[in-house]
């Protein structure tokens, strides 16, 4: 169960959602505030969103990273042939091909635009709602791992967006355009939950990639996705919650919002990584935040217990 398909897939995501006719319920209200609002700086990406048929994914070239400035790392380092794979087999509009070839070949420049036009989309249609969207991703994950303990992993996939998919043993039965059998063959199944998604339920599997392990991708969202801007505790809750923690380990709580390595942690403590590790131990042995390890480094996520200490600046009993 992954915790986000990353922020850069999100974003993406959002932008497809903006460019189509069909919009989930409960996201029409966002799609009304951020409908129009897009400008000179966001179009190196929404350049490359295709009339019709697959879109970028980012989420190859980008990894499932939860932070901006790691997902923008990750795309200007992308390997050409990913890039030329990736774009390749893109249906533009005629006018954006000479762009869609310089991105393809790895353009340095281009990848420079193009990243600074993810941040710019960034701050326009996700990160004004992230807030609230990162506390339905958290609680998702909660209730799944719940599941896994309640019932093992059978009850989970049974729990899992039904009637749209469905667990009949051995086989997961879940929407595709076309008929088709994956065979796992070890790699295993990554459910993935997301808050902007055009589709209710998405696999997601390339069938040239053997070493990959397919995803299912499943909405988060249970409520209308609302809000005007980033929402910011007011003052006194962020004097209570330092009261609480301390300066710096609630400062280091206001960061696992986003999700963040512990190098990411320190740089934006600016402490030392042993200090941003045993901030992250304490707020993870108290239960307000999780860690879970990602190739060589590990991801540190807030908890719904977390998110409720950040937003109220005290936790409150029953």
């Amino acid at each position: 169960m992954a915790a986000t398909i990353g922020v850069a897939a999100e974003v993406y995501y959002s932008l497809e959602l903006l460019r189509g006719n069909r919009v989930p319920t409960h996201l029409r209200t966002w799609r009304s505030a951020v409908a129009g609002r897009a400008g000179a700086d966001t179009l190196p990406l929404t350049s490359l969103v295709p009339t019709r048929g697959p879109g970028l994914d980012l989420l190859a070239l980008t990894g499932d990273v939860p932070s901006l400035d790691h997902a923008v790392d990750n795309l200007l380092h992308a390997p050409v042939s990913q890039l030329r794979r990736e774009i390749e087999c893109l249906n533009f509009r005629p006018g954006q091909l000479p762009w869609a070839r310089r991105v393809a070949e790895g353009d340095r420049d281009a990848l420079r635009e193009l990243a600074k036009a993810l941040r710019a989309c960034h701050r326009l249609t996700v990160e004004p709602y992230w807030d609230r969207g990162r506390s339905e991703l958290v609680a998702l994950s909660t209730r799944s791992a719940n599941l896994m303990l309640e019932g093992g992993v059978d009850l989970l996939l049974r729990s899992i967006c039904a009637p749209l998919v469905r667990w009949r043993p051995p086989a997961l039965e879940a929407p595709y355009p076309r008929r088709v059998d994956v065979h796992l063959q070890g790699r295993g199944l990554i459910i993935t939950p997301t808050v902007f998604s055009k589709h209710p339920v998405s696999f997601l599997w390339d069938p040239l990639d053997t070493a990959q392990p397919p995803r299912l991708t499943i909405p988060a969202l249970r409520r209308p996705l609302t809000g005007t801007g980033a929402a910011e505790p007011d003052g006194a809750t962020v004097r209570n919650l330092e009261s609480l923690l301390g300066r710096t380990r609630a400062a280091a709580l206001r960061v696992t919002t986003e999700g963040c390595t512990t190098s990411e942690l320190a740089r934006r403590l600016n402490v030392t990584a042993a200090a941003a590790s045993q901030h992250a131990t304490v707020l993870r042995d108290t239960g307000l935040i999780t860690t879970s390890r990602r190739g060589g480094s590990v991801l540190h996520l807030i908890t719904p217990l977390g998110l409720a200490l950040l937003w109220t600046g005290a936790l409150t009993q029953p």
